[in-house]
């Protein structure tokens, strides 16, 4: 004898969803006799439906494989990564033999596609790969879609999907054509205790934004379903509990990077309490993290409204503000938040920050002391004020406080980095290159520290290696101008002057206003005997800098080599007005023997 067929619905819309509903609701302990009625009697291949929350999930569970101890129940727990709901079934043990397959996590699949679709706008464009639907509906439906029969005819068993109400009513819209082989549909309304008791969990008990920061997407994606399935029960929810999950929704996608999705959350939680906070500032930071500073101001500022001692709030608004360039009215802001909590790390580091961004140097030194006074161990702290240091020329103070954020954080490239700057500043080239080498052993595409390990090399006249250095930096960034030209100065060292000048040429590529560059090219020429090319070189880097004195010298020199006294004089004159020791300087100059016996020349040495 075989099993009769299911009947299959047809045309099943998510409107009828409503007519599946008793007109008197049945209460949860109803409803789950009823189901345990239907898979006492269920023999073959059926489709159940229970729409009920997690933890009821867990109760059903529970409940049906003690009350059937002669059926054998497995359950299938799907993650959002899961594609393909009969590869999973075919791949459980013994799965021929089956009565019951409870599938529970399906809402982990669709909730990226269910808010993509209610927010308005779709993921793909359509597509045949999924029966012709959006090819926006994730792949698991779109393969129901097309394998009813297949699983009619592979699967003898009861399959019981639990669903949160978001989940179902997704579940009918796009996979319709499966859903209409179902055999009955169960509500299970959540008990408000059990529904207060998990939203407590879920806002303030279970991980903070540190935990969440540590998520996997298929973690954040399960935590954010498990959330929009409370959310979906809300005629159970107050308006304090909406508003609180859709909060703790939002914080979730901006520790995934999702930050337009988290300020939909917040917008959610706003429409329902204007007056939260906390949610206006978490808007506020996710626009920054957009880029959309004003925007985030304004509702920095609409949390001060609510709470004008919120010093979170202030000290976010300052961030934004730095963003913009608007230092001086960042700075205010930070003063604000530290006039409400004294001991805040973050805002006198920022308050610092700014403060050196116009040039008030000193100051941002004692302001990132007192961030340093209340969180010794911030190693930003100690690193930013090593830049400021050494930018100061205090390079002794600024490799000690390298070193201690160093001490804190040993594995700091940009630390090891800036103190072998500072160490090659005070002419200790072979610490500079081990500084660097830490700097490269932690991160050995740091393009910065080989080309400073490049500088440290030049200056101990190991130009090959410097080249390699500098080499080892245009691998990784091809567009370093510096390097190029730094190179070039290499190998006019080893008098490699062809070479020399093809790599200032790549650094002009670049930056073609690099006056330097300019500079060096006209010294590789001039060193070739190409006085009119060098003089031309010159000519670019006075263009940029009119007060550039070594060229002006140069152009000199070359006019000297070309017997052309009147335009020698003319630019040498030139450099002295702007550098008195040029005078000096070409009284004994080789480039000047050809014309030295000429009497304006003579004359001119006499005068000046």
């Amino acid at each position: 004898m075989t099993n009769p067929k299911v009947k299959p619905l047809t045309n099943f819309q998510e409107s009828d969803f409503e007519g599946l509903r008793e007109e008197q609701p049945l209460t949860a302990a109803e409803s789950y006799q009823a189901l345990l009625r239907s898979l006492r009697r269920k023999n073959g291949f059926n489709l159940l439906f229970v729409r009920c929350s997690p933890v009821q999930a867990d109760e059903i569970i529970r409940g049906i494989s003690q009350d059937l101890p002669n059926k054998n129940i497995q359950v299938l727990q799907l993650d959002s990564e899961t594609d393909n709901l009969y590869e999973k079934i075919v791949d459980l043990p013994n799965y021929t033999n089956l009565n019951i397959l409870f599938v529970r996590g399906l809402e982990n699949a669709l909730l990226r596609y269910e808010e993509a679709e209610s927010e308005g706008y779709f993921l793909s464009s359509q597509s045949l790969v999924y029966g012709g639907t959006w090819a926006g509906v994730p792949k698991i439906l779109g393969y129901l879609n097309l394998s009813r029969e297949r699983f009619e005819r592979q699967f003898p068993f009861t399959l019981v999907f639990l669903l949160p109400e978001f989940a179902l009513r997704y579940f009918i819209r796009r996979a319709s054509d499966f859903f209409d082989w179902y055999s009955g549909v169960y509500e299970f309304p959540t008990d408000k205790d059990i529904l207060h008791r998990e939203i407590r969990r879920l806002v303030y008990l279970d991980g903070d934004l540190d935990t969440y920061k540590q998520f996997t997407p298929q973690q954040r994606q399960e935590k954010l379903a498990e959330i929009k399935a409370y959310l979906s029960d809300s005629p159970s929810l107050d308006p304090v509990q909406a508003s609180e999950l859709w909060h703790k929704k939002g914080l979730i996608h901006a520790m995934g990077k999702e930050y337009e999705q988290a300020i939909a959350s917040y917008d959610r939680a706003l429409e329902i309490k204007p007056d939260f906070h906390q949610a206006w500032n978490n808007r506020g930071n996710a626009l920054d993290d957009l880029g959309r500073f004003e925007q985030a101001i304004a509702s920095f500022d609409r949390a001060l409204e609510i709470k004008p001692d919120y010093h979170d709030a202030w000290y976010n608004r300052g961030i934004a503000l730095g963003n913009l360039g608007r230092f001086e009215e960042a700075i205010a802001s930070w003063d604000r938040a530290l006039e409400f909590k004294p001991d805040y790390p973050d805002a006198w580091y920022g308050r610092g920050v700014a403060l050196g961004n116009l040039g008030r140097f000193e100051e941002a030194i004692a302001s990132w002391d007192r961030a340093l006074e209340f969180k010794p161990d911030y190693h930003e702290a100690w690193f930013i004020r090593g830049v400021v240091l050494n930018n100061l020329g205090r390079f002794e103070q600024a490799i000690a406080s390298y070193d201690r954020a160093l001490e804190i954080k040993p594995d700091y490239p940009d630390a090891w980095n800036n103190r072998g700057i500072a160490l090659g500043n005070l002419g200790r080239f072979e610490e500079a290159i081990a500084s660097c080498d830490r700097a490269l052993e932690i991160k050995s595409d740091y393009h910065e520290a080989w080309y400073n390990r490049g500088i440290a090399l030049d200056n101990l006249r190991r130009f090959e290696q410097a080249i390699a250095s500098y080499d080892r930096a245009l691998e990784i960034k091809p567009d370093d101008h510096k390097a190029w030209n730094n190179r070039g100065i290499a190998l006019d060292n080893l008098r490699r002057f062809e070479q020399a000048i093809a790599s200032y040429d790549r650094a002009l590529e670049i930056k073609p206003d690099d006056h330097e560059a300019w500079y060096n090219r006209g010294v590789a020429l001039y060193s070739l005997g190409r006085f009119e090319e060098a003089i031309a070189s010159y000519d670019r880097a006075i263009k940029i800098n009119s007060n550039y004195a070594d060229a002006y010298y140069n152009k000199a020199c070359c006019y000297g080599l070309q017997n052309n006294v009147e335009l020698a004089i003319e630019n040498l004159q030139r450099a002295i007005n702007l550098d008195v020791e040029y005078q000096d300087m070409a009284k004994t100059d080789k480039d000047f023997e050809q014309i030295r016996g000429d009497e304006r020349f003579q004359s001119f040495l006499n005068r000046v």
